[in-house]
Formats: C-alpha cells, structure tokens, sequence
C-alpha cells in the first residue's frame, strides 16, 4: 500500500467560498433577507427634563408615521406609496414607489410615558420628545431581607 500526501486544500478557492456558504448559516441569516431594507438614521439626545430622538427620514409626511409607547417601548415606523400613472395614445407608463421601516428601542426607567410626548415633523427630520420623570417619582428598588 503507497501513501499519498496531499496538501490539506487542493483548491484556493474552497477555503473562502464553500466553508463560508456551507460550513456557517451566513446564507439565511435576516440579513440575506433584508438587504434592501432601508433603516432611517437615528440620534437621540438626553437633556436634564427630556430625550430628543431625531430620525432622518425624508420623503415622508407627517400622515405616513405612526409613533406609540407600550409595555416601556417606544415604536416608530412609517410607510408611503406613490403611484404614478402615464396614459398616452399606444402605451402606458406606471411606476410604484414604496418605502417603510419599522424601528423599536426599550425606554428607560426616568421616561414618563403618562405624559404626552411632542413630535414633529421638519425637513425630513422627526423629532420626538420624551419627557423625564422627576427624580422623586422614579421607583427604585427595594431589598427585602430573608429572615
């Protein structure tokens, strides 16, 4: 019986390509899935008595966003549909344009959320406020001991 040595990867190419498709599960990730997806900028800043949140969002109206707190989590999403039709003699042109994007965040324990929140919506820019709550009102925790 001869032995034959070979190298561990006969192939340059099988390295990156089939280890990376096949040996991990990168191919069904959310990401394969959304690629296309568009997820608008967001920056939020925490002033003493409130959170501004901005989200970069042109191309909207006011009407399209839809923006509620439940359970400690603030949702804002959106979604528009534009439909343009072109009718001539021989032919007719459509075209469709649609854009969303849902974003969720968990508020922290200091938000009031009994307190009507401020949005507005300028230059393609929504700005919500949340306000605080007071350092009294917060509820810190209590130990309770085992006797």
């Amino acid at each position: 019986m001869t032995l034959v040595k070979f190298k561990k990867h006969r192939l340059p190419w099988y390295d990156t390509m089939f280890t990376d498709l096949l040996g991990t599960d990168r191919l069904l990730t959310s990401d394969f899935f959304m690629e296309n997806k568009w997820i608008p900028a967001m920056n939020i800043k925490e002033t003493d008595k409130h959170f501004e949140i901005d989200v970069a969002a042109p191309g909207f109206t006011k009407k399209d966003f839809d923006i509620s707190i439940e359970n400690g989590v603030l949702c804002v999403s959106a979604e528009n549909k534009e439909e343009i039709e072109e009718k001539k003699d021989d032919y007719t042109r459509r075209e469709f344009n649609y854009n969303s994007f849902s974003r969720s965040f968990t508020l922290p324990e200091n938000v009031n959320e009994d307190e009507k929140m401020d949005a507005t919506y300028k230059h393609g820019i929504l700005k919500i406020v949340l306000v605080k709550l007071h350092e009294d009102e917060i509820t810190h925790k209590r130990v309770i001991e085992i006797s």
